[in-house]
């Protein structure tokens, strides 16, 4: 596949066309960023274990029924995938009280939900990203009330897939971030990534935080969490 024009940058890939319009190259960076942009960093290798650990995980999921936008690994940090139009809200899943959830609602760290918590985020850093219900999804024309109710659907399926997976790797999957959007045709699908940049992965037995938390919180060893995701997950994939 012929990398063609550089259609968009972002703070963790460049997504080129390809000689078809419907299919599109993702390659992913080492560069980091942390609360919208205001600290900035490089983390060695994190492009090449995103991408991989992100294809692994669309495997799997596809496996289980969950439609995503991916093609086909093409190198160690490169993959082809379907164009989308973006649906500009992020899902977020949760599991155990950590980050903005735990500041917010006063909970204490590392609570387990009886239940798995979904929210959406507007994609906006102008705005700073903020949390939306379904009514402010729809009066802004973000998705239609048929898109929210899939898109949840699917994150809390994407929810238990993952979780299984990470239990076995010997990790708890703290809370995650995913986005949607539309393939040429309308088909709803998965899209963006799923990593150690968009996901809270703790150590089953320690608590140890094996993710982007690393960098944000400046915990050092940030290279090595990294790996270890990828070692693990590659021992159970």
């Amino acid at each position: 596949m012929v990398r063609g024009e550089l259609l968009y940058e972002g703070k963790a890939k460049r997504v080129y066309q390809t000689e078809r319009d419907d299919v599109l190259l993702v390659s992913y960076k080492d560069d980091a960023t942390a609360f919208n942009g205001q600290k900035r960093g490089t983390i060695v290798g994190k492009g090449a274990i995103n991408n991989q650990l992100s294809n692994a995980f669309f495997r799997q999921l596809e496996a289980s029924g969950v439609p995503t936008h991916w093609l086909e690994a093409v190198g160690e940090r490169e993959t082809l995938v379907r164009r989308l139009t973006m649906l500009p809200i992020e899902v977020v899943v949760r599991n155990v009280a950590a980050g903005s959830l735990a500041s917010r609602l006063g909970l204490e760290e590392g609570g387990r939900f009886p239940r798995p918590v979904v929210e959406l985020y507007y994609k906006r850093d102008d705005l700073g990203d903020p949390l939306i219900n379904d009514d402010h999804a729809l009066v802004l024309g973000l998705a239609t009330a048929e898109e929210l109710a899939a898109v949840k659907q699917m994150a809390l399926q994407v929810n238990e897939v993952l979780q299984g997976l990470l239990e076995r790797a010997g990790m708890l999957l703290v809370d995650f971030k995913l986005e949607f959007g539309r393939t040429v045709d309308g088909q709803l699908v998965l899209g963006d990534e799923i990593s150690p940049d968009t996901c809270r992965f703790w150590d089953l037995a320690t608590g140890e935080r094996l993710d982007k938390d690393r960098f944000r919180r400046d915990l050092g060893r940030v290279e090595e969490a990294y790996q270890e995701v990828f070692r693990r997950i590659q021992e159970v994939v």
